[in-house]
């Protein structure tokens, strides 16, 4: 059982996770049929002796081959296109956080407060105490309230990052001199972790990103 949830996505914390785990299980379940119904044609095709030596077309079957991947591939992309369009909308944000990478750590920087910012380093295995997870903690950890609309500006300032969180449906690149932008709704309480998913150097793989989400009123005090 260990193996197999491995292979899976991890628990959403929030809305967009959902429905990308949802379009998930629906695109793996067309693909799954389609190998079956696939599987059991070429079967059949193999182990009959039926031969048609003066078959030169079949205008019907070549029509039904064309139109039946048509509608499959209908009913993967409207879902697609639809969740596409709800991680791409911004409303009314709660909270900004603006997030810079940097060689090889992350910057934060809370726009709605006056001079609330912050470096986020990996924490050595050897500065733990009795609790941490190697590679993957930080010393600063993020602090976002739940269940608010929050909007996330990236950008970096040297070379190309990604600001990945798996648990938020959240992978978004830093690009030097342009702001993106993205938005999320965290649902429950936790702590989440990301980490940089470009390849920015040497220590690419040791800028992990934490987001601790808190209630609103632990958040603002």
């Amino acid at each position: 059982m260990a193996t197999w949830s491995i292979l899976g996505l991890q628990d959403s914390a929030s809305p967009v996770m959902e429905q990308l785990i949802f379009f998930h299980d629906h695109t793996i379940l067309i693909l799954t049929i389609i190998v079956i119904t696939v599987s059991y044609l070429m079967m059949n095709l193999f182990t009959n002796k039926i031969i048609n030596r003066k078959l030169l077309e079949g205008q019907a079957l070549e029509v039904i081959w064309t139109i039946i991947p048509a509608i499959i591939l209908f009913f993967i992309a409207i879902p697609s296109l639809r969740l596409l369009y709800l991680m791409d909308e911004i409303n009314s944000p709660a909270l900004t956080l603006k997030t810079i990478g940097h060689q090889w750590y992350w910057s934060y920087e809370y726009s709605d407060f006056i001079n609330v910012e912050f470096d986020s380093y990996m924490l050595p295995y050897s500065d733990m105490k009795d609790v941490g997870f190697r590679l993957l903690d930080v010393d600063n950890r993020t602090m976002l309230p739940m269940n608010a609309y929050i909007r996330i500006i990236v950008t970096a300032a040297d070379v190309l990052h990604s600001w990945t969180v798996p648990n938020l449906g959240v992978k978004v690149d830093a690009t030097p001199g342009r702001l993106n932008q993205t938005s999320i709704i965290i649902n429950r309480p936790g702590v989440f972790f990301g980490q940089c998913s470009e390849i920015c150097g040497a220590n690419h793989s040791f800028m992990p990103i934490v987001i601790e989400s808190v209630n609103t009123n632990y958040f603002i005090k």
